[in-house]
């Protein structure tokens, strides 16, 4: 039915390219363009498809985007590279004419900040265009977005609070690494915490409130509240919602090393000087840590990933948890990726293939909460990613 361009040649570039070709009635020809041409000709070849073609590209360069988009005319590019590069390829998909799709909201390369505002500014020209921008169709933001506008679809006439809660409990028997980009990660949790309460943003230090969640199949896990963008766009698109939070759980050997990683400045994004040369201590680090793509062969264990949520049906409180548990090892042997970069690549893949069949597709710029959750809600239960629904529950929040 479609070209599509995937930009990117990591984890979940791996996983969303495999599942696109497992879904060829829907992709007819698919492309991955990289800065190192070498990855993605490593992806085509294990997805053993001679539809996947193979490109070099500087994603922070838009002419030489735009140039690759004419020579291959995709349908829609979908941009699983670094947040820093998501408005290079807008401006790009903008000046050829297609369609846009990303699981992660842009973020300076010089300032550990990220929001929605930068792209959310490009609505009314993708809507002149006539072209669709899908921004953080990955798990969480996407996933969790979509089960949000379900929950809200079916369950409730008011959402009042929302908390998504992101467990990984799988074990990559690595002293310390990063599940998915070491430089993002880092800079994603060493932020201060925010959320929202009574119409306002709070802030708390980074990791200081926290507190342990029992997650399904798995238990009890220490979880931290920390900031994630799609809570900024869930509390403008459901304006009932009282309070909005997010938590990630973390070991204790990660969080050691982390601290010890942030006291001796290697987590800095600033350049420093070193033997006359300029570097940035954080984009070094990732140089000499584990690959997240690599990590899958070894992981054990898997992640749970939902949302808690509480609010009113027909006047009476009501309870709702609706969650995702992904094995590590079945995402491996599936996809010969772990189940991080999995329950981002999956989603990304859906994503691509509802715009392609013109259900996700309208001209503008939209959150995934923001269209229709019931064909992606099928979709993840038949692409790999079953959900599970509990309601009237002790939400633990």
């Amino acid at each position: 039915m479609g070209r599509v361009l995937v930009i990117g040649a990591g984890g979940v570039s791996t996983v969303a390219v495999k599942k696109m070709v497992m879904n060829a009635d829907v992709f007819t020809d698919i492309m991955i363009a990289t800065r190192t041409k070498s990855k993605a000709d490593k992806i085509a070849e294990d997805s053993r498809s001679v539809k996947v073609q193979t490109a070099q590209v500087n994603a922070d360069n838009v002419s030489e985007l735009v140039t690759l988009f004419h020579s291959f005319k995709p349908d829609l590019v979908v941009n699983l590279a670094l947040p820093y590069q998501d408005l290079s390829i807008m401006d790009a998909c903008l000046a050829y004419g297609v369609s846009y799709l990303d699981t992660a909201n842009y973020e300076p390369l010089d300032e550990a900040k990220y929001e929605y505002s930068w792209q959310w500014a490009y609505k009314e020209r993708f809507e002149k265009a006539g072209l669709t921008a899908i921004l953080g169709c990955g798990f969480d933001p996407g996933v969790t977005s979509v089960f949000t506008a379900y929950a809200a679809k079916h369950h409730f006439d008011e959402i009042q609070c929302l908390d998504i809660v992101d467990c990984n409990a799988g074990d990559h028997h690595k002293a310390f690494a990063t599940n998915f980009n070491p430089e993002i990660n880092i800079r994603e949790i060493t932020q201060r915490g925010k959320y929202f309460e009574d119409g306002q943003w709070k802030e708390t230090a980074p990791l200081s409130v926290h507190k342990p969640l029992d997650y399904p199949n798995i238990g009890p896990k220490e979880s931290y509240l920390m900031y994630h963008e799609e809570l900024e766009s869930l509390v403008k698109n459901f304006p009932t919602i009282k309070r909005a939070r997010f938590w990630m759980t973390f070991g204790q050997e990660y969080l050691t090393h982390l601290r010890v990683i942030q006291n001796i400045g290697m987590s800095r994004i600033d350049p420093v000087m070193f033997n006359g040369i300029e570097i940035v201590p954080i984009q070094f680090l990732k140089a000499v840590l584990p690959n997240p793509g690599d990590l899958g062969e070894n992981y054990t264990g898997e992640t749970s990933i939902g949302c808690r949520i509480r609010g009113l049906k027909d006047g009476r409180e009501r309870t709702y948890y609706v969650y995702n548990n992904c094995s590590h090892e079945a995402a491996y042997k599936e996809t010969g990726a772990q189940a991080v970069s999995y329950t981002t690549g999956v989603p990304a893949m859906i994503g691509a293939k509802l715009f392609m069949e013109g259900i996700w597709k309208k001209p503008g710029v939209w959150n995934t909460e923001e269209f229709n959750p019931d064909p992606f809600m099928k979709e993840l239960n038949e692409q790999g990613l079953p959900w599970h629904e509990l309601f009237n529950v002790d939400l633990e929040l």
